[in-house]
């Protein structure tokens, strides 16, 4: 089921009724509620995947128990690392078994070898990389003794399996969402307003925006020797803005949904755009997953205590795993290499930390240095979504290098790129420019408009509502699935 469709307009209005006014008064039903609803939720994409979900999850309750009432390190070990194993064994497959098996078989093919490798005719489970994460990290904090092992089953399959999380995060810590599912939660009128206003504007972003640019970006990039170099660094800014438009709007259209039913979700993004260097684009882009791997990967292996080489080398792994977790192909991994380069400078000379708070923030316009280092990072990030965009290697090199060479040459082209299509055109320019701007004003809150037009009458913000909801109706051509489902 996908947050821009009729089935949910259907669906979450029916479970907030159920839950808040049927049993409302009973925390136990609330939770069954909520499980029931996301493993409803779940099936309605593929029903035999939910088999999957619920083994996940005993698994990891199994486990976790287990771990924690083990008197002696061996058996603490034996449980931890059956956990560990069979979590990555299912990713492993189901993600990444075609991948190695045909790497291998091109491998062998450049001595002369042919092999036809067995591969897995199988569609990859929604969400498995999200809730295996949510797992992994429960079962992790257990051994090390951060976290006791949660003994009620119902309240910890929710952890796992909370439907606005479920399929594409955030991911969460048990640290933060058990507290929450086990205690009494009341209904609060301002906080599910802004609920209401955030699921609206992460809607925006996902149809008004991203299924727009995705539009011009897919043509762009399946058809790039068509096209002038000018014309294709507009397909890769359309692309830009669409996986932000589509990754951050799907974030907010999960927290938005998590606040109508009392539960608080961390937040995902923090205007990356208006990053100022790779590293502070890192703390705000896609904050859950960066987390988890400093927390789970980076600081075990040393992080940033060890030595000058070590430092490297633990950046260069967080990255190229952090890219290998997104999908089997080279250009994740070169994505992700791509990124250690750039961020590399400033771990080397331990300026990562320079830009922490938000740009500006008490002030209406930037700095011109400011602004320069917002549009030189912006320019990078760019550059390396080029390798995510694109089908192989091969495909990204050709369209940079097309990019390159024609970017002086044939400037009538840029008229063709912004306008190919009239029903985008005109009308896409003004809107990111707006969107933009609103991005901006709001910088400084959770999501751009959570406190938009606040001291403005009741008719104005309500215009405003109706302006979004029109243009969400208005822009709506189907029920396009969000990128980060393939992941």
């Amino acid at each position: 089921m996908l947050f821009n469709s009729v089935n949910f307009a259907i669906f979450l209005p029916i479970v907030f009724f159920i839950y808040w006014f049927v049993a409302g008064k009973s925390l136990n039903l609330q939770n069954i509620l909520l499980l029931a609803s996301s493993y409803f939720f779940y099936a309605c994409w593929d029903w035999r995947f939910l088999l999957l979900l619920i083994f996940s999850t005993f698994l990891d309750y199994v486990t976790g128990i287990k771990i924690s009432t083990s008197k002696n390190m061996n058996n603490k070990k034996f449980w931890f690392w059956l956990s560990i194993s069979i979590n990555l064994g299912f990713l492993g497959i189901f993600k990444y078994y075609n991948f190695f098996a045909q790497s291998f078989s091109d491998a062998i093919a450049n001595f002369g070898l042919k092999i036809n490798p067995f591969t897995l005719q199988v569609i990859l489970p929604v969400g498995i990389s999200f809730y295996t994460f949510h797992g992994l990290s429960y079962v992790i904090d257990i051994y090390n003794n951060k976290i006791k092992a949660e003994r009620n089953f119902i309240d910890y399959s929710v952890f796992v399996s909370f439907f606005p999380l479920l399929v594409a995060g955030p991911i969460e810590r048990a640290t933060h969402l058990l507290p929450q599912i086990q205690k009494q939660r009341v209904f609060s009128f301002p906080n599910a307003v802004v609920g209401l206003r955030q699921i609206l504007w992460g809607l925006f972003k996902k149809v008004v925006i991203a299924d727009q640019c995705a539009k011009i970006a897919n043509i762009l990039f399946d058809l790039s020797n068509g096209y002038s170099g000018t014309t294709l660094i507009i397909g890769a800014v359309a692309f830009a803005f669409q996986i932000y438009c589509d990754f951050s709007g799907y974030s907010d259209i999960a927290l938005g949904t998590a606040k109508l039913f009392g539960i608080d979700l961390l937040r995902n993004f923090a205007f990356p755009y208006f990053s100022r260097d790779i590293a502070e684009f890192w703390r705000r882009w896609h904050i859950s997953l960066s987390s988890w791997f400093k927390d789970y990967l980076y600081v075990p292996l040393g992080g940033s205590r060890v030595g000058l080489w070590k430092k490297v080398r633990n950046t260069l792994i967080i990255f190229l795993v952090s890219g290998f977790w997104h999908g089997a192909n080279w250009t994740f991994i070169a994505w992700g290499a791509l990124n250690a380069l750039y961020i590399l400078p400033s771990i080397i000379f331990k300026s990562n930390r320079l830009n922490i708070e938000t740009i500006a923030l008490a002030r209406v316009f930037p700095t011109a240095r400011e602004l320069f280092a917002m549009l030189f990072t912006f320019t990078l990030t760019v550059f390396a979504w080029v390798f995510f965009r694109s089908q192989d290697i091969g495909s990204a090199i050709i369209f940079i290098k097309k990019a390159t060479i024609g970017l002086f040459y044939n400037y009538s082209y840029l008229q063709t790129a912004l306008f190919f299509d009239r029903n985008i055109g005109y009308s896409m320019a003004i809107i990111i420019c707006l969107f933009i701007l609103f991005e901006w004003n709001g910088r400084g809150y959770n999501f751009a408009i959570e406190k938009i037009l606040s001291s403005r009458p009741v008719w104005i913000r309500w215009s405003f509502y109706y302006v979004l909801i029109y243009m969400v109706l208005i822009y709506s051509g189907g029920e396009e699935p969000f990128i980060y489902f393939q992941f």
